[in-house]
């Protein structure tokens, strides 16, 4: 599996381009060095894999995704406002 080295940033917004990757037999892909380091992802850690038939794939850490999922889970602790009477 060999990857394209060229990094990209746009500085502004925190978004990325790391390169290209070539998906091997068993659909395995490299994450380049740079993307490892800036997303501090380390051997053993859990991605999760997204998608979206129109805008493709993106790969988040479970852990950071599981926050995220907890927060929006909070709305449930909140007591639903009662409907104004007619």
């Amino acid at each position: 599996m060999s990857h394209d080295n060229h990094r990209c940033h746009d500085h502004g917004s925190r978004r990325y381009i790391f390169g290209t990757v070539k998906v091997g037999e068993r659909g395995q892909i490299v994450i380049p060095k740079d993307a490892r380091e800036t997303f501090d992802i380390k051997p053993g850690d859990t991605l999760m894999i997204l998608g979206h038939e129109g805008r493709g794939l993106a790969v988040v850490k479970a852990d950071k995704f599981q926050r995220i999922a907890e927060e929006m889970l909070r709305i449930f602790e909140i007591e639903p406002e009662e409907p104004p009477e007619e």
